[in-house]
């Protein structure tokens, strides 16, 4: 079908959470093989407008509504896209046209339910996956075991993702990126109408995310579904989307062309790196490190192939390269996560060094407690208040006022508004943002006041202003506290912001040490 017909249409959408608006009167309207981008800051209102349309429970608009067009076979209930006179794909029956206000339906209407399972989403920083089977299995899984065709389209999918080449991996041990692309695929294996992606490629190396924003755009284009994209991420948004809103506060700022409203909503973004204090001694060594795994189906499988990089006192190094180049498993080497097949990985503390493959006491039991580590899966406890995960529920022993104080003082750190803080301490992770969830992550780590502190995509769903705000959070602590940061990160703009030196890290191996300059431009030359 070359013409395009309307898919869904937003009416004039409020929502509000606990006396807090979060959208105010949001209109839009999505025709076949198009895609609408969202851009704002934290809490803008772009997850809860996403949610809203997947039809997440409470996520009911509170007036205006939401109606998707779809051709609706009243033989077997399947949906199709809205062509009339086309015959419905799976029973062949006549089909009709109608709109359907998801909303305005009974919570178990057979059309709502029908209609859910037409609409396909991806939340940011959620991987949902089943950890003990292979890449291949969660596909199948998705896809069903009544469909014919469902080897050809495990096929398809991972070329799609350009993960062929970790087809027999177990999920639990892919990194975060590749988890993120399976989670595409899952998606994807669904055959969507609709497709919501919540910052789909906020934590994948660049040379990635052109790769599956241009392949997303051919999806949608190739299949005539819509899409809905939230991004962070101009560039997401410019590269992808073919109109855009810019929300802030659930207001519409701005809507149109995505250049112009991106290039707006960018004028806020301002930063200027200053020089701190000087690198001290090392403080973290690797000496040929390597960590191997075994496979039965693929045999040995070397994440990481003997590194040897050595990390100084005070110091803000990044650690780069593509997904899957071993970044994070190195991260969790020096963090006594993951201890090394071989090699060595030191950490000093006081005047010893300490081997983080022993266990005990003496080994890198000694040092664990001086190191604070941001997951990228991080997680709060859902039925703590900001306070409680910030203090008693992370197991910190002071009295409750002065562990307030630090909780403040915390908040303030990672980019809170001074007016908002009380209100933030005792909210619950579920009426937060997602970017605020993950301030407040941040923030469990800072307020143990650690010697060494590694950030695994610490700025992944962060708009541009609050990764403004957590650099320089990263900068004070380094200069206040003498703290030392290993931040593995796919954003470029955040290591050239913050950090003193990097190192591109590719099949497992160091490939450059440099500062974070020449890293990124070399990096940039190796896609």
């Amino acid at each position: 079908m070359d013409e395009s017909v309307d898919l869904l249409t937003i009416e004039n959408v409020t929502k509000t959470f606990n006396g807090r608006t979060v959208l105010k009167n949001v209109s839009a309207k999505i025709s076949t093989g198009k895609i609408l981008g969202l851009i704002g800051k934290s809490a803008a209102g772009k997850s809860v407008l996403i949610h809203m349309i997947r039809g997440s429970e409470g996520y009911g608009p509170d007036s205006g509504r939401l109606l998707f067009h779809v051709n609706h076979c009243h033989k077997c209930g399947n949906m199709d896209l809205p062509f009339p006179g086309v015959p419905c794909s799976k029973c062949g029956a006549e089909a009709g046209t109608e709109s359907i206000d998801y909303w305005g339906l009974k919570e178990y209407d057979p059309v709502r339910q029908e209609l859910k399972g037409h609409i396909a989403i991806m939340i940011q920083r959620t991987f949902a996956l089943f950890g003990d089977k292979s890449v291949v299995e969660n596909i199948l899984e998705a896809i069903g075991p009544d469909d014919p065709k469902r080897v050809d389209k495990v096929v398809d999918l991972l070329e799609f993702v350009n993960m062929t080449h970790r087809a027999t991996h177990i999920a639990r041990d892919l990194s975060g990126g590749e988890k993120q692309r399976i989670v595409m695929a899952r998606q994807l294996a669904k055959e969507p109408l609709f497709f919501l992606a919540d910052e789909p490629t906020g934590t994948l190396d660049p040379h990635t995310s052109a790769l599956i924003h241009k392949k997303l755009v051919e999806y949608v284009r190739e299949h005539n579904i819509c899409m809905v994209l939230a991004s962070h991420w101009p560039e997401a948004v410019v590269e992808m989307a073919d109109h855009a809103i810019w929300l802030d506060a659930g207001d519409v700022i701005m809507d149109g062309n995505p250049k112009e409203v991106t290039e707006k909503f960018m004028e806020e973004y301002r930063f200027e790196k200053v020089k701190g204090k000087e690198a001290g001694e090392p403080l973290i060594v690797l000496e040929n490190a390597q960590k191997h795994f075994f496979s039965v189906s693929r045999g040995v499988i070397k994440a990481v192939d003997g590194v040897s990089i050595d990390i100084k006192e005070r110091e803000i190094f990044a650690l780069v390269g593509v997904s899957g180049a071993g970044k994070t498993t190195t991260s969790r080497m020096i963090a006594g996560m993951t201890p090394a097949t071989s090699g060595k990985v030191m950490i000093r503390i006081g005047d010893d060094w300490i081997d983080m493959s022993e266990t005990g006491f003496a080994g890198k039991g000694r040092a664990t407690p001086y190191i604070g580590f941001l997951h990228q899966e991080y997680t709060l406890y859902p039925f703590d208040t900001v306070l409680q995960n910030l203090s008693t529920s992370i197991g910190m022993k002071m009295p409750a006022e002065l562990a307030k104080m630090k909780a403040i003082r915390v908040l303030l750190n990672v980019g809170f508004p001074k007016k908002d803080i009380d209100k933030i301490l005792y909210s619950y992770p579920d009426s937060l943002s997602v970017g605020e969830c993950q301030r407040i992550a941040f923030a469990q780590v800072l307020i143990k006041e650690p010697r060494i502190i590694i950030l695994d995509e610490p700025t992944g769903t962060m708009d541009p202003i609050t990764k403004v705000i957590i650099a320089k959070s990263v900068l004070k602590a380094r200069d206040d506290l003498d703290e030392t940061f290993v931040v593995v990160s796919h954003d470029m703009d955040f290591i050239l912001n913050c950090c003193d030196r990097a190192a591109f890290m590719q099949n497992g191996k160091v490939a450059e040490i440099g500062p974070p300059e020449k890293i990124i431009a070399g990096f940039g030359n190796q896609q």
